[in-house]
């Protein structure tokens, strides 16, 4: 009796010593490894066992398929992208060719419901119930008076849920339901048209990204063609960046929402202050900083100062600021930051640390200028935050997770980031954004019933060589300023004035917005 109690016990002590150096090397992989593993570059096998999962949709905030996916052998299958280039920069692609960008990366996993050492590594290790084959032993020692090891290993054995570790449980991908509007879409996709450049709008009170165009563009369903014609052109004429999130330029006037921030939020008084506006700047060296086209205002107020955009009157506040306090308010709306958010990372915008004594710097950047470099979607930011009273909500592209039956598996919620001015500060802004607009509606007659508030940018800057390029256009704007719905930032290369095409384009999307044509 004792020689059989000392033997099972012998042959339990092994078979748990062995099952324990399985499990932890098992879990080495799954918890440490996989991640590198999965990563590495040219991973046939885990693009194969991917393969094995019929891709999951992606879906517009709607519910429209934006993607098909289409099995052509048990390893390979078709990803199909059905508006061709309309949502190539937002969506990304898929290929074992070039790779994957964009959300189809981001959210790589969900689509393919699959990792390479197991999703389910929980559901496997719960699936071994040790106290079961003890307790088996003992019954069959009690009723028996000996114990069938063969039958109650192999029994021990078929419970367990080896497919799980496999990561074999389901053929089929989950679903994501992103934020992006196809209609609204469409609208900033066709405004843009033939420019270089982006567009992007978000709704202010949630972060949800309802629009996201970046130009060129490229169909991502013949990928070949486009690679060539990528390598063909010169760098800026790259279709493959998506230049609503990592493109980096100077933000030029659209920048002085955030000085004009600053402005209310560190300087007692600035809404009464009268500037006497004489066109310019001189500082010490003999250099200047000019207002456009050399205009000098006059004695004006700061919201007058805003509508007309005066260089004199921001680089002025940018110098009484400092550094310090104007970099602080850059840098809560997000400037010196890579960005994340559900199913989208944006580009670090920038803003310079500058010494005390370079006043002219501290000038140039508080108007959009010298150092200070911004991507569209961190102007789109800017407005959804001044239109959300001051709160800046992390930006979001995904609004769920599906089953393939369209089953929601798991909501993604919206989240505030910060709190960046006082609701009064961001009233004050809304008002100065709205009177701009109200004082140009003939210019910009699309606006016109949509209670909008804007800015308009013209950015300069030099080419390599040194010479003056054409500058490119801005303008930001939040719709409608008594409920804001939409935050909408453009940006077209060399074109020349804000208060052109971009305000155009913007006007577009903010008309389509808010009064639905």
């Amino acid at each position: 009796m004792n020689d059989l109690a000392k033997r099972v016990k012998n042959v339990m002590t092994i078979f748990l010593f062995c099952f324990i150096a399985l499990i932890s090397y098992i879990a080495y992989f799954q918890i440490f490894k996989a991640p590198e593993i999965n990563a590495m570059p040219g991973n046939t096998i885990v693009m194969a066992k991917q393969n094995e999962v019929l891709r999951g949709t992606i879906y517009d905030r709607n519910g429209e398929a934006l993607t098909a996916s289409e099995k052509t052998s048990e390893t390979t299958q078709d990803r199909t992208y059905l508006q061709g280039d309309l949502f190539v920069h937002p969506l990304g692609y898929v290929s074992s060719i070039y790779g994957i960008t964009g959300l189809e990366e981001e959210y790589n996993d969900e689509l393919t419901n699959y990792n390479m050492f197991g999703n389910n590594f929980r559901n496997f290790l719960s699936s071994i119930d040790i106290k079961g084959l003890i307790s088996n032993i003992k019954s069959d020692k009690e009723s028996t008076g000996s114990v069938n090891f063969k039958e109650n290993f192999n029994e021990f054995i078929s419970e367990i849920k080896f497919n799980e570790i496999l990561g074999e449980s389901d053929k089929v991908g989950n679903g994501v339901v992103t934020t992006l509007d196809t209609t609204l879409q469409r609208v900033a996709y066709d405004a843009l048209g033939d420019n270089r450049g982006a567009v992007v709008a978000i709704n202010p009170k949630t972060g949800e990204i309802l629009a996201m165009v970046s130009k060129p563009s490229y169909n991502p369903n013949d990928l070949d063609s486009a690679m060539e014609a990528a390598n063909a052109g010169s760098a800026d004429d790259t279709p493959l960046i998506n230049r609503a999130i990592d493109g980096i330029y100077p933000p030029g006037s659209v920048f002085k929402t955030v000085t004009l921030t600053s402005a209310l939020e560190n300087i007692p008084g600035v809404t009464e202050e009268i500037f006497h506006d004489t066109g310019k700047i001189e500082f010490e060296d003999g250099t200047t900083l000019n207002n456009y086209a050399y205009q000098a205002h006059g004695d004006i107020d700061l919201k007058y100062a805003y509508r007309v955009s005066s260089n004199f009157v921001f680089g002025t506040l940018a110098m009484e600021l400092g550094n310090d306090k104007l970099k602080a308010t850059a840098e809560d709306f997000g400037f010196n930051s890579v960005i994340r958010g559900p199913g989208v990372t944006i580009s670090a915008s920038t803003f310079p640390t500058l010494n005390s004594s370079e006043l002219g710097n501290m000038a140039q950047s508080g108007i959009g200028q010298g150092a200070v470099l911004a991507t569209p979607m961190q102007m789109a930011l800017v407005a959804a935050t001044v239109g959300n009273d001051g709160v800046l909500m992390t930006p979001k592209l995904v609004n769920s997770v599906v089953d393939k039956d369209k089953n929601t598996i798991k909501t993604v919620d919206s989240k505030e980031l910060r709190q960046v001015m006082s609701v009064e500060d961001a009233q004050t802004v809304q008002s100065y954004m709205k009177y701009l607009i109200d004082n140009n509606l003939w210019r910009w007659p699309a606006f016109e019933g949509t209670n909008a508030g804007g800015k308009t940018g013209t950015a300069d800057y030099t080419l390599e060589d040194g010479t003056e390029a054409v500058p490119h256009g801005w303008f930001i704007s939040v719709a409608p300023m008594d409920d804001p719905q939409i935050a909408v930032a453009v940006i077209v290369e060399n074109g020349e004035s804000g208060a052109g095409s971009a305000a155009i384009i913007a006007s577009q999307v903010v008309r389509q917005a808010v009064l639905g044509y």
